[in-house]
């Protein structure tokens, strides 16, 4: 075992719920503004997964008012609080980038039961 992955294990988030490309996840993230904190909802689908470990990064996408809007958020950020899986979507693809063009019923994803 390298010294990067003894390092690794020890920092790593143990508590973050499992999830999949293709769910739909509320990102519990925290704000701060001033001398404030807070927690914002960002909630949307999960279209990638990348890396792994420290590095490991998701994407998640909604609609709001029409428009498209991405986030990537690292796995082990400190800002994320919480990740719940409102609910698994059924899909062929490990990205689902292909969502980008897709309006409306069309970027509905199947669930899976």
């Amino acid at each position: 075992m390298s010294l990067v992955q003894v390092t690794d294990d020890k920092v790593l988030k143990k508590d973050l719920s499992l999830f999949a490309v293709g769910d739909t996840v509320k990102v519990h993230v925290l704000i701060k503004e001033g001398d404030k904190e807070r927690v914002q909802i960002f909630q949307g689908d999960v279209i990638g997964k990348k890396g792994r470990g420290m590095s490991e990064t998701f994407t998640v996408r909604k609609v709001s008012f029409g428009i498209g809007v991405e986030r990537i958020f690292p796995r082990q950020s400190p800002w994320i609080k919480k990740v719940e899986v409102v609910r698994s979507g059924r899909v062929r693809r490990a990205k689902l980038y292909y969502l980008r063009g897709l309006k409306g019923k069309a970027a509905k994803l199947r669930e899976n039961r």
